[in-house]
């Protein structure tokens, strides 16, 4: 299932919910909010609660204490928002895309090597089919 893009608060939960495996609403309001006020404890808690609600976070209710974690990984929420600039931007397509990283060199010669293997699997799965 396909969530909807991330506001630039929610991905910046996510960012931390990525990095750590599991957290509290209290420790992502301190990563955020350094000198936190009761305000944005409660801006926390209505983000992580839009984040559960999009399918984005789990809330582990086991303990006392709710601990929160990513319900999909940073690659595929990546992946959705590349296919959906692909299909606004180029009809779908993403050689366009791949063409300009790779003119402009914003991608590493083992992250081509990565793509060229890939690449290669997936052309002998075609002939053998």
């Amino acid at each position: 299932m396909k969530q909807p893009p991330l506001a630039n608060a929610e991905l910046a939960v996510m960012n931390l919910l990525w990095h750590n495996e599991r957290m509290t609403a209290r420790q992502i309001r301190e990563q955020l909010y350094p000198d936190a006020t009761k305000t944005q404890h409660g801006t926390v808690q209505r983000l992580l609660q839009r984040l559960e609600d999009k399918g984005y976070v789990e809330r582990d209710r086991s303990l006392f204490v709710h601990l929160f974690s990513a319900a999909i990984s940073r690659q595929t929420y990546a992946g959705q928002q590349l296919g959906s600039l692909a299909d606004e931007l180029t009809e779908g397509s993403f050689a366009p895309l791949i063409t300009h990283l790779v003119e402009e060199k914003k991608i590493s010669r083992s992250e081509i090597r990565r793509i060229r293997t890939i690449l290669d699997g997936q052309v002998d799965e075609e002939d053998q089919a």
